[in-house]
């Protein structure tokens, strides 16, 4: 702590060092000592190897000799230094962020893969210092060795390493000074001093230490020379050329070039594809297609045993840029999503969560198929507005794209993104672009569409929730694609609890009924599944229904009404008609009088019941009756018979009269009219065969005096609610009849009206004839013989004209 302090107070007094310096590293015996340091500018980490000139200036020339060689030697596997300082009092070295390889070897974490990948790194690093650079490091060994932040092993301790062309090298005069130099040093050195180092190769130092190195990576500790040689715990393919490496004879000695050449050899103990990798990532954005897919494919083929941190600090970063820039593709991003599900999200973050927005982005249909692909591993890291506000935008283009599996890709990633988005986005631009895809010329992407909303239904706004769904799964009931048919289907067995007890039973039970006879028995069988969801939920719902809606019954409407059930009649009535029927016999037995043929006119206005046939024999004549005295029958009837109906639908049916038989009560017709108005199936109600339309109207009614018969029509006359008006002069034959009736001493005095003076038989004829509603026949017949019209006034106590005219 006081040396912590007193560095601290050095620095302010010295030359500006922009780091901090953080916790202590433990090392083995060395003449540095290591902290953790940040940098001020960015906060980025870092080391610092420092040194104090006072505590320990023996060793400054080693100090010096280690500065000036880290300053000048560059190499990949050469700790990368940052920032130097140097004063009167001390020494700091700023590295990249360094963990001493001693901690990995006394835990005994690293695998086989990775001890014989950082062994070919520090062969390299070695191999260059001996050729390329004409040097000896002269210190190797573990407590030399650290690792990056990215798993990489680097080489530092370059205290002696020295030039062996140079003939006042530091290794030399001060080998020996090297921290627990005695352990590692060569038979030979140990024997003649360091001066045996001219009489031998200059590569044989490093090459037994780098076979001690092997020892006590794969063993945790080396003790001393009888060690050397030894095969414990190393890898059988590396036996022969590790005894090559610590041979006694320092000139038998495999040097460390030749040692890296043997083990790249085809099969040998360094043709690994992690070591593979490591030479092809520096340089992937240079290779050809075809270098780089094999590349990829080695990458892709790797285990998860290897260095996570490579993998993050390293090569992510290299395949980031290759997909983005390099034309990587999309086999360099499945790697990328494969080695991003090791890291934390605050890297993820960090480094690729941008470039994933960038690449959404981009225009190549191959990198948008993998993206959506891919989406699953990397949603959950993505931030809700990060999906909603930058990757959704991109996304929804592929809805609209010409490439079918685009579009397809793109509706698939709904189900995905769902959770991500906003309401305000799900209700509104999603479903308008759902409601494209449910319309798309592709089947499979109208099946996807009607499984995608099934899905999200959920998701949906509670306000247009059942309106969106009933609308798109009726679509796709309808769909000549069997697939979509069956989907929908599915889809609206798992979403009922989303849609209302009116709407099952008014809107999607008669939606889904078609497809019980559909020609394809999958269909068949899954909408009898899907209907009996709905009949269980509406028989659910119908049970906690009231047992009527109406208001209870007063004494005042305690009569029998035929439209209505009563209670007493429920338990009788099996049949859905039979309380028609009895309502039918209870009123007969209180309807009084007859109904009597009219004696006015056939041409006027049809009455509420017609005449009997004429071959129907009666056991007595009917007495002529007119309307008004009818009328006045039916409202002196008793409380419980209805009053005679106008209906005129009510009164013939296929072509006779419903009347017919004189025993049927005189309001039959007009129950089945409310019933059913206009419905011409009232014929199914006969219990005798109607007469056929061809018959003329004529043959059913009776011949009456004064009368002219009508002209046959080729069918009866069906008549509405509304008098019929077929545009000639008006009959006024009873207004006639009635006038003189009541002013029988008045009408000779007065004049007729105009036009009704003697009027031509073919005036009366026109006057007297009366259409059909519907339509008209295709030969007109023939007309009968005029009658003349009897002008007598009739007996006072007849008002039938009365009543017909004043209706």
């Amino acid at each position: 702590m006081d040396f912590l302090k007193s560095a601290v107070a050095s620095i302010a007094k010295g030359p500006p060092f922009p780091y901090t310096f953080g916790d202590r590293v433990d090392l083995d015996p060395s003449i540095w000592t290591l902290y953790n340091g940040t940098r001020r500018e960015d906060g980025s980490n870092c080391s610092i190897f420092s040194f104090d000139i006072a505590a320990n200036k023996s060793a400054l020339p080693l100090a010096r000799n280690s500065l000036k060689k880290l300053r000048t030697l560059r190499h990949p596997g050469v700790i990368k230094v940052l920032d130097t300082v140097e004063t009167d009092a001390y020494i700091y070295i700023a590295t990249e962020r360094l963990v001493p390889l001693r901690w990995h070897v006394k835990r005994k974490s690293l695998s086989p893969e990775t001890a014989k990948w950082g062994l070919y790194s520090i062969a390299r690093t070695v191999k260059f210092i001996n050729d390329e650079a004409s040097s000896v490091h002269g210190s190797l060994k573990v407590a030399s060795v650290f690792t990056s932040e990215s798993g990489e092993w680097k080489l530092g301790g370059f205290e002696v390493l020295s030039n062996v062309k140079d003939d006042d090298a530091v290794i030399y005069t001060y080998g020996s000074l090297v921290p627990d130099s005695g352990r590692y040093t060569p038979p030979e050195l140990a024997r003649s001093g360091w001066d045996a180092l001219k009489r031998s190769p200059y590569s044989a130092v490093d090459s037994y230490d780098f076979g001690v190195l092997i020892f006590e990576v794969f063993n945790g500790s080396f003790m001393g020379a009888d060690q050397a040689g030894q095969t414990k715990n190393i890898l059988p393919s590396m036996h022969a050329s590790y005894k090559r490496l610590t041979n006694a004879n320092p000139k038998a000695r495999l040097s460390v070039g030749h040692f890296l050449e043997q083990g790249l050899r085809s099969g040998s103990f360094f043709d690994t594809p992690l070591i593979k990798l490591t030479d092809g990532v520096d340089n992937l954005g240079v290779k050809s297609e075809a270098e780089r897919d094999e590349f990829l494919d080695d990458l892709d083929q790797l285990t998860d045993d290897f260095p996570e941190d490579f993998f993050r600090m390293k090569v992510l970063p290299e395949l980031l840029k290759s997909v983005e820039f390099g034309g990587g593709g999309p086999k360099a991003f499945r790697v990328i999503m494969k080695i991003s599900t090791k890291l934390p999200d605050s890297d993820f973050d960090i480094k690729v969560t941008p470039v994933i927005v960038r690449l959404f982005g981009n225009p190549d249909r191959a990198i948008r198929v993998c993206l959506l692909d891919n989406l699953p591993l990397m949603i959950d890291r993505l931030s809700g507005r990060t999906v909603n506000d930058k990757i959704f935008p991109q996304i929804v283009t592929g809805f609209t794209d010409v490439a079918p599996v685009v579009r397809e890709q793109t509706l698939k990633s709904v189900l995905t993104i769902i959770s991500k988005l906003t309401d305000r986005t799900i209700n509104g631009e999603l479903l308008r672009y759902l409601a494209k895809t449910a319309n798309d010329e592709q089947p499979g992407i109208r099946t996807n569409t009607t499984i995608c909303l099934g899905k999200i239904a959920k998701n949906l706004g509670q306000s247009s929730r059942a309106k969106v769904l009933i609308a798109a799964f009726g679509r796709s009931l309808r769909d000549p694609f069997v697939h979509a048919r069956n989907a929908a289907l599915l889809a609206l067995a798992v979403t009922s609890d989303y849609f209302s007890d009116e709407d099952c039973a008014g809107r999607l039970l008669p939606a889904i009924c078609p497809l019980l006879i559909d020609k394809e028995k999958l269909i068949r069988e899954q909408a009898n599944k899907t209907i009996e969801v709905y009949l269980q939920k509406i028989r659910k719902a119908a049970t906690a229904m009231p047992d009527s809606a109406l208001p209870p019954e007063t004494a005042a409407s305690a009569g029998p009404r035929m439209s209505t059930p009563q209670p007493a009649e429920s338990s009788s009535s099996a049949s859905w008609a039979g309380w028609a029927i009895s309502s039918f016999t209870n009123k007969l037995s209180t309807a009084a009088g007859e109904i009597q043929p009219s004696s006015t006119d056939t041409s006027a206005p049809p009455a509420t019941a017609t005449s009997a046939p004429a071959s129907a024999k009666r056991p007595t004549p009917l007495p002529s009756s007119s309307a008004s005295v009818l009328h006045r029958q039916a409202l002196k009837s008793p409380p419980s018979s209805a009053p005679l109906s106008r209906n005129p639908s009510s009164q013939t049916m296929g072509g006779e009269s419903f009347f017919a038989d004189p025993e049927v009560g005189d309001d039959d017709g007009d129950a089945w009219g409310d019933m059913d108005e206009g419905n011409g199936d009232d014929a199914f109600f006969h219990d005798t065969p109607s007469q056929p339309a061809s018959m003329s109207s004529s043959t059913t009614l009776p011949k009456k005096e004064n009368t002219a018969s009508r002209p046959s029509t080729g069918s009866a006359p069906i008549a509405s609610p509304a008098p019929f008006d077929d545009g000639s002069e008006p009959d006024f034959a009873g207004w006639l009849a009635a006038q003189a009736q009541k002013k029988s001493g008045v009408a000779g005095a007065k004049g007729l009206p105009k036009g009704l003076a003697k009027a031509s038989p073919a005036t009366a004829n026109a006057a007297k004839k009366v259409l059909p509603i519907a339509a008209k026949p295709k030969t007109q017949p023939k007309p009968l013989p005029a009658k003349k019209i009897d002008l007598k006034p009739k007996q006072p106590d007849d008002d039938d004209a009365d009543g017909w005219g004043g209706w």
